[in-house]
């Protein structure tokens, strides 16, 4: 038998349909010669300190830096993954050859290679490679299968990332808490949440340290129409007021007026961070909902692969673009203009060279098959606006003619600058895009009845009183795009493939630094809390520095394409941790002092995996013990869903009884109240679960 390994049961089910494995097992689908089966994301990880060496269990500086000689995986404590694991270990001990097709990337590859590992897999393995789940995709994927070798150096990719954070985290995170949380509270230290958080409490610095400046501005109207001085601005209210006595009530002379033509390129395809800021941007969706909406869709099979970094199609996509066109059948009336015409083959939109493992996100031919009109809202918008981009994308320039007029009063000078259009090209497509999405459309600015070397007058002047603003605060799409900025600046070389974290993983780092504490929302601004700028305060620029993230993306990168190797990589960390366990021996009582941390919170009952107290913390109410993971979140989206909170009560209740009983319970689907009694299941490891369990009729 032929075994196929997928990322997740929907995956697994699409590729079972295609290979024409109909017979459902406890585990896997069979049929046809294949046996296709699934895993759930990560079904292993690397071992835990205390796994590698008993003293690593208890937190002390003497057992820093932790570096074990040779890291190990394991399976995660889940009951559900410990059942579908036996069936994967079972079927790889019996396969013939065994099929990867876990997403196409370094964490799908990590992913997978893992459970093989664990499972003793010593068949031939094989890769599916492809970036949408539909038919022709997948059996195009079939019949072009890749050798697991060529892809060694990906695997070494993702676990050098794996191990690196390992390092980082379990070292820093345990310094930093001995030496400054004076057991309050663990200060969790990542390789791209710290500097990610530094971002958002320099910024908040910034503008809780701006003072406002006044200036003053000169204008001159006339036609109702504002012409603004070209001495600029005037720090000093005396110094414009003099500047309008010269000019107040004079006649001008237009001295020239300027034609300039200019164009204007559409706007790129997405990826996924330029798509999770358009969708925070036009809909205030968090990075994480958009991540998961576009995921859906995906599944569904109507848009690509989502989790991708570049904004560019190969140029084997051009071919298929006009059919795609076609297909958008919801919305014909933008497609309709061209089809009139044939697809230009932009190096803005098809460029080999700027594409790796996917290209950019754009909807499949399944498009014209699905009902749309079945999809909830927010997966329509977000469908809407890929497919307007690929219209958007391939369409023609703006092009427009840029008209300077200059004016003269008393000697002195006066400007304006309008622009008129004449070709609308992909304007045309944004302005039905923003009518659909409410969104108001710019007016042009009208054309002014004045000829150079005339003179007219007089004009209306005026000194206006503005005053200097501070910097924004971070919303997500701000955020976004500034992590995926991060180091870029200050490294000169190929800085494509630099920033914070990637894609698929930035929505994530961003709900860690909420639900950590560091970080919370006010509206759609990101606003650091009183612990998030103190916990920044005593971290050295090694490491909450975007510049070493940066550096670590790209050595990653390099150890993908072969021209770096993992050793190299993974010894500058260890060297890291080496040289900060050394720094940190020994600091004065000052400085463990500047973080106060909060005080131990009010213990509310005990922990069901260790014992220990169980106390309220800001976000979340957390197991005592260091050493435990068990946590019990305010937000718990399962709770939410239905209607409820995770409050002090409702965690009580959970944790002397482990389950609730509910007559007020809101269906998702239909909105109606329910009754039905919640448990909670604790795997042990990770998360916590809840069941519903509904009353006997």
């Amino acid at each position: 038998m032929k075994v196929c390994i997928a990322e997740k049961p929907s995956v697994a089910r699409e590729i079972a349909e295609v290979l024409g494995a109909t017979q459902r097992m406890n585990g896997y689908i069979e049929g046809n010669g294949y046996q296709v089966t699934w895993t759930f994301g990560h079904l292993c990880t690397l071992k835990e300190p205390h796994e590698y060496a008993e003293n690593w269990k208890r937190w002390s500086l003497g057992s820093l830096p932790m570096i074990p000689p040779r890291f190990g995986i394991k399976l995660i404590e889940n009951p559900t993954y410990e059942q579908q694991f036996k069936v994967i270990e079972s079927l790889m001990q019996n396969a013939e050859m065994v099929i990867n097709c876990g997403d196409a990337g370094q964490e799908g590859e990590l992913i997978q290679r893992w459970v093989m590992q664990k499972a003793g897999c010593k068949c031939p393995v094989y890769r599916l490679w492809i970036s949408s789940l539909t038919e022709e995709a997948i059996r195009e994927g079939f019949q072009k299968l890749k050798e697991q070798t060529e892809f060694n150096k990906l695997y070494e990719a993702g676990l050098s990332r794996a191990i690196g954070d390992w390092l980082l985290g379990m070292n820093a995170t345990r310094l930093y808490t001995l030496r400054y949380g004076q057991n309050r509270q663990v200060l969790s230290i990542g390789r791209v949440q710290t500097p990610t958080l530094a971002l958002i409490v320099n910024r908040q610095a910034e503008i809780d340290n701006f003072k406002p400046e006044p200036y003053w501005e000169l204008k001159t109207i006339y036609r109702n129409t504002t012409f603004s001085a070209t001495k600029g601005k005037f720090t000093k209210k005396e110094e414009g007021e003099a500047f309008l006595e010269k000019v107040k009530e004079q006649d001008f002379t237009v001295t020239s007026i300027t034609e300039k033509k200019g164009k204007e390129f559409a706007p790129r395809l997405f990826d996924l961070t330029s798509l999770q800021v358009e969708c925070n941007k036009k809909f205030a969706f968090t990075a994480d909902d958009t991540l998961k909406l576009i995921q859906s869709l995906y599944e569904k099979k109507v848009t690509t692969y989502p989790r991708v970094d570049t904004t560019f199609l190969s140029d084997d996509i051009y071919p298929k673009v006009p059919n795609t066109l076609k297909g958008l059948v919801d919305y014909t009336e933008l497609t309709a203009p061209l089809m009139n015409q044939k697809l230009p083959k932009s190096k803005k939109v098809f460029d080999n060279s700027k594409v790796t493992d996917h290209h950019a996100i754009i909807p499949t031919m399944e498009v014209a098959k699905a009902d749309i009109g079945e999809l909830k809202e927010r997966n329509r918008k977000i469908l809407y606006l890929i497919s307007a981009r690929v219209l958007t994308a391939t369409a023609d320039p703006y092009i427009y003619e840029s008209h300077k007029c200059q004016i003269t009063c008393n000697y002195h000078t006066f400007y304006l600058t309008a622009k008129k259009t004449k070709q609308e090209g992909f304007k045309a497509i944004e302005n039905k895009l923003k009518q659909f999405f409410g969104v108001k459309i710019e007016k042009e600015e009208p054309e002014l009845d004045i000829w150079a070397g005339k003179h007219y007058g007089p004009c209306d002047s005026l000194v206006s009183e503005h005053f200097t603003q501070p910097p924004k605060q971070y919303t997500e799409d701000t955020l976004l795009s500034a992590m995926e900025r991060a180091g870029n600046e200050e490294l000169t070389e190929d800085t494509e493939k630099k920033g914070l974290g990637t894609p698929a993983t930035r929505a994530a780092i961003i709900e860690k630094l909420i639900q950590s504490g560091f970080v919370k929302r006010e509206k759609k601004n990101l606003v650091p809390t009183d612990d998030g700028n103190v916990l920044i305060t005593v971290l050295p620029d090694e490491i909450k520095s975007p510049k070493m993230t940066a550096e670590w993306e790209m050595a990653l990168n390099h150890i993908a394409q072969n021209t770096e190797t993992a050793d190299e990589f993974l010894n500058g960390i260890t060297e890291l941790m080496q040289e900060l366990v050394a720094r940190y021996q020994g600091i004065s009582e000052e400085k463990k002092n500047q973080f106060q941390g909060k005080a131990k919170g009010e213990v509310i009952g005990k922990c069901p995996r260790c014992g220990a107290d169980v106390q309220e913390g800001k976000v979340n109410f957390y197991c005592s013990d260091r050493n435990c993971t068990f946590t019990l979140w305010k937000n718990d989206k399962f709770l939410a869903s239905q209607g409820k909170k995770m409050d002090k009560t409702a965690a009580k209740k959970f944790l002397s009884k482990g389950k609730i009983h509910y007559k007020d319970l809101v269906s998702r689907k239909t909105g109606r109240q329910y009754e039905a009694t919640v448990e909670m299941v604790d795997p042990g490891e990770g998360n916590v679960q809840f069941n519903l369990i509904f009353p006997q009729r």
